[in-house]
């Protein structure tokens, strides 16, 4: 059965779900519609009786590139305030991806970018193409992360690996974040998807209601139970952070395709 709601595509077959984001050609930007999108298509798998794993991939060359900054000023021009609600509802839709009861596989087509890489840090496993670039970025543009970055990145890596993707902004290959420990596997680009498909059938044919167990016992919320305080923190900075100057002089440089001047 296939399903579509606006910018991003549900498949599921005999309890695997696979989520596709597809605004190709703004390599899946977060926009607004494809949040939405997003968050009907989290509610329909809740109406998934048999769910055993989900995939989240990417259409076209790109996973995501990260939020919509255009959509970004439009709302900072709206006001502080709806600025802040729009990325108090994007952290609220991601964390429904890591709070989804079964395993969640993602499936790394091309670039990740800020946004992008908050939602693979959602997912439990990370199969990447040969070749993708993934980093964190938000610092090039004057954005301070607003969807758990800070918090989920260095969960998964080294901090001072993470350190060095947070204040750089600079990209990394898949192959070296597999090094890292981020990405699990880094395959061709033409098995990506028949490769996250083969580990969804491995992690189906165990027992339904024990993965469901250990997705319980075993995620962040088991290991640390101050984790929602450190990212209510981040909205708390990003408020601070609105204040000051170079929220709006990066997001002018990206609307005008230039390179922001911080100096």
């Amino acid at each position: 059965m296939a399903a579509s709601a606006e910018a991003v595509r549900l498949d599921l077959s005999k309890g695997l779900a696979i989520l596709t984001l597809d605004r190709p050609d703004t390599l899946n930007a977060m926009s607004q519609e494809m949040m939405s999108a997003l968050d009907r298509q989290v509610d329909a798998l809740s109406q998934v009786p048999d769910l055993r794993a989900v995939i989240i991939t990417g259409a076209g060359r790109g996973f995501c590139a990260g939020g919509d900054l255009l959509e970004f000023e439009t709302a900072l021009t709206a006001g502080q305030d709806r600025l802040l609600d729009y990325l108090r509802r994007n952290a609220m839709i991601l964390q429904r991806i890591e709070d989804l009861p079964v395993p969640v596989i993602g499936a790394v087509n091309g670039v990740a970018i800020a946004g992008g890489l908050e939602l693979l840090l959602c997912c439990d496993v990370l199969i990447a193409a040969e070749g993708a670039q993934i980093g964190d970025g938000h610092a090039c543009y004057g954005v301070v992360p607003a969807a758990g970055s800070t918090v989920r990145l260095p969960e998964r890596i080294a901090p001072s690996r993470a350190a060095q993707l947070f204040y750089t902004g600079a990209t990394q290959s898949a192959e070296t974040l597999r090094d890292w420990g981020l990405v699990n596997e880094v395959v061709p680009a033409d098995r990506l998807m028949d490769r996250a498909q083969d580990l969804a059938a491995e992690i189906m044919a165990c027992s339904p209601e024990v993965t469901r167990h250990l997705k319980a016992l075993t995620g962040p919320e088991a290991r640390d139970r101050r984790r929602q305080q450190r990212m209510e923190a981040e909205h708390q900075h990003f408020a601070r952070h609105v204040e000051g100057h170079d929220l709006g002089r990066g997001l002018a440089a990206f609307r005008e395709k230039r390179r922001p001047d911080f100096g």
